[in-house]
């Protein structure tokens, strides 16, 4: 049973998006059709040294889903069952890019249900072009100034650019 805001179905897909990439963007525009309404909750984790702040990495999501009206970009700094509670959402979308996300996607969904039993996860898997993408990858690639345009949009590659300057 989805869980509606108003008569709408509303899903949540968190992350840290350290940047975001179009892998993730694939999942936010698949997602958005799916759900009426989709938030994009940006992780402060502080247990991960992050190139971008928490206010960066929600501005970038911003500028880079700008033509998606029913995708608001929220950020959060506490359990995630804690926020959804908090939101009155039920739904959480994750992305899964190979077998390997897959183990510690089920650990994470099924924490999360355990700690509140309303909660449902639905996986999206990655398009195969995105399958590898990963914001570590584009960020070791940025670091040597790789080319990134293939991976990220031109505002996240500005904003890369910007973090490893030439020099």
């Amino acid at each position: 049973m989805m869980r509606q805001e108003h008569g709408i179905t509303v899903a949540v897909y968190p992350g840290s998006f350290d940047p975001v990439t179009y892998g993730h963007l694939d999942i936010i525009h698949r997602a958005a059709k799916v759900f009426d309404k989709l938030i994009v909750a940006v992780l402060n984790n502080t247990s991960k040294n992050a190139l971008f702040s928490l206010e960066e990495r929600m501005e970038l999501l911003r500028k880079v889903t700008a033509d998606l009206p029913n995708v608001e970009i929220d950020g959060f700094r506490d359990l995630m069952v804690n926020y959804m509670k908090a939101r009155n959402v039920r739904l959480i979308v994750r992305g899964l890019r190979a077998v390997s996300d897959f183990e510690y996607e089920l650990q994470m969904a099924s924490t999360n249900h355990k700690l509140n039993p309303d909660v449902e996860t639905f996986f999206m898997t990655s398009k195969p072009q995105f399958s590898y993408l990963s914001s570590s990858i584009v960020k070791e690639i940025a670091k040597f100034h790789g080319p990134v345009e293939d991976l990220v949009p031109a505002e996240v590659e500005e904003e890369l650019r910007k973090k490893y300057p030439q020099s």
